[in-house]
């Protein structure tokens, strides 16, 4: 186990970590028919929504009680029961997720209180319509608790509770927030193969994954469905992919004694193989001809691939369940984690990182400990560090706004390892220098006269 070190700086010199709110607003947009609602200013949202675009290069339904200064005095309970009534009326969702800011947490505001005070009060005006509150505090935490915590309230307020009659076939998966709209419409046939039925919670393939609809929507058009939650108890088995999932899988488990298996990652053959196994166990059938050659093609590229990453040395800055996926990665390869970079403490999975140790900071601390790296590994915002040390950059995780396609890029499994490892043999190819006779035996450089290493034959 390596060791956790602590930041130390009082500020960001370049922030590595996207916030709590966002990480929410992300799960919310994983339902289909909803409408994240983030209860602060509307610089807070802006600036979400900025990121949110500029990843998905999608229009993002995404919406604020615009809480203005006597707000922040009085409390905004009245401005968030405006916005929920409006949001109802005007776009008609099935769920309007609400995800607190700094601004309502650092006042202490009842928000808890206020939601249920609406619920009662507006019972009629809201039927047909769930309401979901996440506390999400902009000073705590990052993108991947917020995520869980929105993953959270929503199987603790629609998920129908108590022991039901199960579906053998029926499958709940719980994906962590790293999992893109590749990875998990890949996840869903994966399952499907096996003939199971999955439930995935939250599904951004589905709503987040480029198709355009016939008509204009204002709210999310795909993914799970409101139904789907608070059927989720009628699930023989419940899948959880990284260990900041962990809590929303035993309040499931809590509720209606759907057990679960967590996977701390999905990438590479030792993580692909035991989920496989686990898939057949469930469904009681072998792996398809279609699971096994995929596998077959993974062994050909370990075996291509690994002479590319021996030796190589890795600077990595991400959440810490992506930090922990991308560090067995490139371990399992033959590489060596450098530095490893993450947002916070609070994971139990920083313990499990392969690495000497891990700070927590930002991406100034990547710059300063990756420097003599090969590469760098982090997302668009560490382009300028890389530019500075002349180390290439692999854009992992969010935002990815310099790039198309971030999205579709597929990372788990077979197919996903797979391709990783094509892409980063791909980068040290193109990043590489040619061996010269004197880098590979220096002793050579004394032999070769002066006048013959000076000809033109002596440089080719």
């Amino acid at each position: 186990m390596g060791r956790i070190l602590p930041q130390t700086k009082a500020a960001a010199v370049n922030p590595l970590k996207s916030s709590q709110p966002l990480g929410a607003a992300l799960a919310f947009l994983g339902v289909d028919g909803a409408m994240p609602l983030f209860h602060g200013s509307q610089g807070c949202t802006s600036f979400a929504l900025v990121l949110f675009v500029r990843h998905f290069k999608e229009a993002i339904p995404l919406q604020t009680t615009a809480m203005d200064e006597v707000a922040t005095i009085l409390g905004g309970a009245d401005h968030l029961e405006e916005a929920i009534l409006n949001l109802k009326a005007r776009t008609k969702p099935t769920l309007i997720g609400v995800c607190t800011t700094a601004l309502v947490e650092t006042r202490g505001e009842d928000c808890a209180g206020d939601v249920a005070n609406i619920r009662l009060k507006r019972m009629e005006e809201l039927a047909g319509t769930e309401v979901v509150l996440a506390n999400t505090p902009d000073f705590d935490g990052a993108i991947e608790e917020g995520w869980a915590k929105a993953v959270t309230a929503m199987i603790e307020r629609i998920t129908r509770p108590g022991e039901q009659a199960r579906q053998s076939e029926k499958i709940v998966i719980l994906p962590g927030w790293n999992l893109t709209v590749a990875d998990i419409e890949h996840l869903r046939e994966m399952v499907e193969s096996f003939g199971l039925k999955p439930v995935i919670l939250p599904d951004i393939s589905g709503s987040l994954d480029g198709t355009v609809p016939d008509r204009w929507v204002t709210t999310t058009y795909g993914g799970t469905s409101v139904e789907d939650i608070r059927e989720l108890g009628t699930a023989e088995q419940c899948i959880v992919i990284g260990e900041h999932m962990r809590r929303p899988a035993e309040l499931l488990q809590r509720l209606t004694g759907v057990p679960y298996v967590l996977f701390r990652s999905l990438t590479g053959l030792r993580d692909a193989d035991r989920f496989v196994s686990l898939l057949s166990a469930v469904s009681g059938e072998a792996a398809p001809a279609e699971v096994r050659r995929r596998r077959a093609q993974l062994q050909d590229a370990l075996l291509d691939g690994h002479f590319h990453f021996g030796g190589k040395k890795i600077a990595i800055a991400a959440e810490p369940d992506q930090l922990y996926q991308l560090a067995s990665f490139f371990i399992g390869m033959g590489s060596e984690i450098a530095a490893a970079v993450t947002t916070a403490a609070m994971s139990k999975i920083l313990e499990e990182v392969p690495a000497q140790s891990v700070q927590i900071g930002d991406l100034g601390d990547l710059e300063a400990l990756g420097a003599g790296a090969d590469l760098l590994v982090t997302h668009s915002h560490g382009r300028q560090a890389a530019q500075r040390l002349g180390i290439p950059l692999m854009r992992v995780g969010f935002p990815i706004f310099d790039r198309l396609g971030a999205q579709h890029k597929l990372t788990i499994l077979y197919q996903g390892t797979r391709d990783l490892i094509f892409e980063v043999a791909n980068i040290f190819e193109a990043n590489g220098h040619a061996p010269t006779p004197e880098a590979l035996d220096p002793l050579r450089k004394r032999e070769i006269p002066d006048e013959l290493r000076s000809s033109p034959l002596a440089r080719h």
